[in-house]
């Protein structure tokens, strides 16, 4: 029997529907707007599509949407100048760094100088540090492994990861680390395995949830899944796709879908699994972030 497709397009359009309604609730209560600002420097054209699209959510969500674009040349002083002026801006209350940034600039120190409590992104080393601590309620968690959180509650209940054994493949601080701490802190019984794990398929196969952040095209194959589980693929690579015609490509996860969705209950596709939930948990990041500081509960999501 074939996997359930998780739906990530239509599990991100309920978020933004709670995102929006909170937004608007927020505004009529306390008169303000959730403030997101994005600051881009350079040219980088993967970037530049990011921000714009980050952009427009923010402005349909009914956000104060701004975006500051500076040279690739600007000087470190004066990008972290900007960051402590939208640290100091009541109207502003999330603030991303669009990543990578240009030779010569110090992404740690820039990020590192956001106010943790503006930090929708979860970079900060405070905010790592709370969700490391088991302080989810106080942290921004970074948005593709909160994103993957609610997939994951989606498909399986609440209430339902408790006991589970997890794997997560890919320790970065973007994705794996913190994927691995909110599975903890769900009560699963987690492993990371990374680039060094001996017998990497063996270990898959004692997953009942196998969560895939390793940057590689379909490297996880059928023989990583346990008959039954639950596949979350948070890999986006771009592949050769010569049966679409000369120079075509065509997106593809960390895993072999096709094969590992006759093995899986159910499964991610790339696209249309992971990746919209991260534009919406950033969005929903910003919305509790503008709520927090209005000294109200945030919404849950």
């Amino acid at each position: 029997m074939a996997a359930t497709r998780i739906d990530g397009k239509l599990v991100a359009q309920d978020v933004l529907a709670t995102v929006k309604a909170s937004a608007s609730e927020l505004e009529s209560r306390h008169g303000v707007k959730p403030g997101l600002a994005v600051v881009l420097v350079g040219e980088d054209p993967a970037s530049q599509v990011y921000v714009g699209s980050k952009g427009r959510m923010a402005q349909e969500c009914g956000f104060h949407s701004v975006t500051h674009r500076l040279p690739a040349d600007v000087p470190q002083a004066e990008l972290l100048a900007l960051i402590d002026l939208l640290n100091a801006d009541p109207a502003i209350h999330g603030i991303l760094q669009q990543l990578p940034l240009p030779k010569g600039l110090d992404a740690d120190a820039v990020v590192g100088r956001i106010h943790p409590d503006k930090d929708v992104d979860g970079l900060t080393v405070v905010n790592a540090g709370r969700l490391a601590s088991g302080q989810p309620d106080q942290a921004f968690v970074p948005c593709t492994p909160a994103g993957c959180m609610v997939l994951l509650r989606r498909a399986l209940g609440a209430d339902d990861l408790s006991g589970r054994r997890a794997v997560v493949v890919g320790r970065s601080n973007l994705v794996g680390k913190p994927m691995a701490q909110l599975l903890l802190l769900a009560n699963a019984t987690v492993t990371v395995a990374h680039s060094r794990t001996k017998d990497l398929p063996a270990l898959c196969r004692e997953a009942d949830i196998l969560v895939a952040a390793i940057g590689r095209p379909q490297a996880l194959g059928p023989d990583c899944v346990k008959p039954g589980a639950v596949v979350i693929d948070v890999g986006i690579n771009r592949i050769e796709a010569p049966e679409r015609g000369e120079g075509k490509t065509r997106l593809v996860g960390d895993v072999a879908y096709a094969e590992a969705a006759d093995i899986a209950s159910a499964i991610t596709p790339v696209p249309g699994g992971v990746g919209p939930m991260t534009i919406a948990m950033l969005m929903a990041n910003t919305v509790t972030a503008a709520y927090r500081a209005a000294g109200e509960t945030p919404p849950t999501f």
